[in-house]
């Protein structure tokens, strides 16, 4: 793909994201409207606008270089990430939607009428918040580098200034217009292309996804390096390097940004250090990719996807929005449908890239396979067209879902942080907003490059260990208190979020301590859960006041009138 096509993709994306966000802008005017769109916002919108912020960087680019890496133990991902919404639709969306809050500290406060477990939940609100947005931007700058060339800065700093704008300007209300034209601008960018690709591997015979043995170069194929990559070579492999020949012996080699590797057909394909992709027939099999304990791996990912979605703060305040509960749950329901027919196209496109670009193998960049793969098997106009496609829909990964998080977080650092220093609600949060994109944008820039859906897959463990405990306690256990809440979101999250910057920082590690740390939330959440549980038993007498006036706010209809004197709804609570 040419960097023209690259930069026009880019630039219409933002244009038209800013022009829909100036739309938005007429109708808020209020603070609900900034915070939950003065909970107007209807299910198929809501379903929409969910679809938009949710499908992030992870699910767009990651889940595909993941199968593109390891093979069909990634479809988890797309399984995980859409399930979540099942659990929330039975456990969570109503009665949330139900409790008057703006934000997660919000419900905390309102059900456990204390400022600790407000302080507490905020502060996980942006850890959150914050590790998800890193991925975001990294691989904002992974897309702008691919197409255009650019710098591996501009990616983070366009998408920040276009969220900025779009944010800034109206809030939720011009986010929900925003984020619901950007779901079907990704589904469409990523199923009209892949239509064509098959047709092409149709075409070609149908050709073997998974062969025997280590993965070679079909055809004589060179590679130019973008970046500074340690490779690993598993066998002798002999190269021309920029012109010169040269035989590269198994083990570890350097290779500098802007090396030029020519390889002859049936050369094995070297990989880069940071990955250990699957080989041969292990690449279709089940349980093969999870390190030492690939069983205990998969189980706990499975607990980070189905259970972390309802401890999302950018997808829980969306439920804020709706009308009332009956609206959540169809909003739910919508999401569900949506999700699934999304979640299809990723994983063709990292099967496919498998077999026509395994090259990014050995550059490390295995999330650039859903960029790549349409200007490599279709050439001429249609080619540039349908990468210009898939371009646009990777920048609107990136800008719906850094929206929507910038809008969670901002919201916490508004209430929370700026409360009381700044006189103007909507001012607050503008300022909020912005301090929201500052610590990604610095991590962004200067932490090393790791896999989208895998810190991602860290932030959902995060988030199952942290507030999926305390939605499902606070929402049908009575009995959970203020010093229970806030010892187990300090444990649960707190062990969850030590994993994690262990594994970023010190990268993977040997036997159970590695799979614990990589993997940690089969066990971070049960712990969560236990601390929760004991501590609030423990300590009875913190019990909030008015429980009862709350869960039956959070249970009952709103279309239930309360006031018929024919039942008295808090005895439902007393035992």
């Amino acid at each position: 793909m040419s960097t023209t096509v690259g930069i026009v993709a880019v630039a219409l994306t933002a244009v038209a994201t800013v022009l829909i966000g100036m739309y938005g802008v007429r109708a808020a005017r209020t603070t609900s409207d900034f915070y939950v769109a003065s909970r107007t916002v209807t299910p198929w919108w809501n379903a929409s606008a969910i679809g938009g912020e949710y499908l992030s960087a992870a699910s767009f680019l990651g889940v595909a270089g993941l199968v593109l890496a390891y093979g069909t133990d990634m479809l988890w991902f797309p399984v995980g990430y859409t399930a979540g919404y099942l659990m929330l639709l039975v456990l969570v969306a109503a009665p949330l939607r139900r409790s008057g809050a703006y934000t997660l500290p919000d419900f905390a406060e309102a059900r456990l009428e204390s400022a600790a477990a407000r302080r507490v939940a905020s502060i996980l609100v942006v850890t959150i918040g914050w590790l998800y947005l890193l991925p975001q931007f990294q691989a904002a700058g992974l897309t702008l580098r691919t197409v255009t060339g650019a710098p591996q800065w501009a990616g983070p700093v366009v998408v920040a200034l276009v969220v900025l704008v779009s944010v800034l300007g109206g809030g939720m209300r011009s986010i929900t217009f925003v984020q619901a034209f950007q779901y079907w601008l990704k589904l469409t960018a990523l199923l009209v292309p892949v239509i064509f690709l098959l047709l092409v591997w149709a075409g070609d015979g149908r050709p073997e996804l998974a062969a025997p043995g280590e993965p070679v170069f079909e055809e004589a194929t060179s590679v130019e390096v973008t970046i500074d990559v340690t490779v690993d070579v598993p066998s002798r492999v002999a190269v021309v390097a920029d012109g010169a020949p040269l035989v590269l012996e198994p083990g570890e080699h350097d290779i500098e940004a802007g090396t030029v590797l020519d390889f002859p057909a049936g050369a094995p394909i070297p990989h880069a250090s940071s990955l250990t992709p699957m080989t041969g027939e292990a690449w279709a099999l089940p349980l093969t990719s999870g390190g030492d304990h690939p069983l205990y791996a998969t189980y706990s990912l499975i607990v980070a996807l189905f259970f972390g979605t309802m401890g999302l703060p950018h997808v829980l305040v969306r439920f804020y929005t709706n009308p009332d509960g009956r609206a959540a749950r169809r909003t739910t329901l919508a999401v569900l449908g949506l999700l699934g027919v999304f979640y299809v196209l990723p994983g063709l496109y990292g099967a496919l890239g498998r077999l026509y670009t395994p090259e990014l193998l050995l550059t490390g960049r295995t999330d650039a396979v859903v960029l790549v793969l349409p200007g490599r098997l279709i050439d001429g106009a249609a080619g540039e067209a349908l990468s210009m496609l898939v371009t646009a829909g990777a920048f609107a990964a990136f800008l719906s879902t850094s929206s929507g998080l910038t809008v969670s977080v901002a919201g916490v650092l508004s209430q929370d942080l700026l409360h009381g220093r700044v006189r103007n609600p909507v001012t607050g949060f503008r300022l909020g907003a912005f301090l929201a994109l500052l610590v990604p944008i610095g991590l962004a820039l200067t932490s090393p490059f790791l896999g989208i859906a895998d810190v991602v897959g860290l932030a959902f463990a995060v988030a199952a260990s942290s507030f999926c405990p305390l939605l499902l306690l606070g929402i049908w256990w009575r009995r959970l208190t203020w010093p229970g809440a806030v010892a187990g979101l300090l444990v649960g999250g707190g062990a969850s979020t030590v994993a994690v910057v262990v594994t970023i920082l010190g990268g993977p590690q040997s036997g159970w301590i590695g799979a614990l740390l990589a993997q940690p939330a089969a066990w971070t959440m049960p712990l969560a859960f236990l601390v929760m549980i004991a501590v609030s038993l423990a300590t009875r007498q913190h019990m909030a006041p008015g429980v009862n006036r709350t869960m039956v706010r959070l249970h009952t209809p709103e279309n239930l009138d309360l006031n018929r004197g024919d039942w008295d709804p808090e005895d439902r609570w007393r035992t």
